[in-house]
């Protein structure tokens, strides 16, 4: 049988660093640990991941995160409007963290520390693989008049990225209708602006009888 090639390894310790950070959590899994439910030794481990658990720990959040955004892509896609396309994907990434034991993890007060030193080494690339997918769908929105003129790709990831981790963290207790309400009020028109119509005039009251 021919030996496993570097990346079908580097798969394999990934997979099972992935297991081991949402069974034992990120602060209590040690290289042992994965090197075990990788079945293979600590050196073989250590020669496919020189940076050992710290660049595990990025490899894991990098994977996750390609797998939602290649999600987000296609229902990017499928919105009929910038709004809902904030609205929608904010909601599927704070549900997705949420309901994803292996990515939640990584949220948990004890493995804060570990997660900054290892997402601080690649925090650059994160970035820049975000915005990768959305770009596409940015620009043309904003060839359409669809969103506003003067904002940058890269800033406004970072803004809807914070916006997305501020609600992860402090829940409260909105059901979905709610972000939605919430979402459509504060955040969407930070992103594309006063909707058609809107800003020149506010409608008039109505009268009393």
């Amino acid at each position: 049988m021919p030996p496993a090639t570097t990346d079908t390894t580097r798969e394999r310790i990934i997979d099972a660093a992935e297991e081991c950070f949402a069974r034992f959590g990120v602060a209590k899994t040690t290289v042992e640990d994965i090197a075990a439910a990788a079945k293979l030794s600590r050196a073989t481990v250590y020669r496919s991941v020189t940076g050992g658990r710290d660049e595990l720990i990025l490899a894991v959040v990098v994977r996750d995160l390609s797998r939602f955004l290649d999600r987000l892509a296609e229902r990017l896609r499928t919105e009929r409007s910038v709004s809902e396309a904030v609205v929608e994907g904010t909601l599927d990434a704070v549900t997705y963290v949420r309901e994803q034991p292996a990515v939640a993890a990584f949220l948990v007060p004890e493995a804060a520390g570990h997660m900054q030193a290892a997402v601080a080494q690649g925090a650059e690339h994160v970035l820049a693989m975000c915005c990768d997918y959305v770009r596409p769908h940015f620009e043309q929105a904003q060839r359409l008049r669809m969103l506003r003129a003067d904002i940058e790709v890269e800033g406004t990831v970072e803004f809807l990225f914070r916006i997305i981790t501020s609600l992860i963290v402090m829940d409260r207790d909105r059901d979905a209708a709610g972000l939605r309400r919430f979402l459509r009020t504060y955040v969407v028109p930070v992103v594309t602006g006063p909707e058609p119509g809107e800003g020149a005039t506010a409608p008039a009251a109505p009268r009393s009888r």
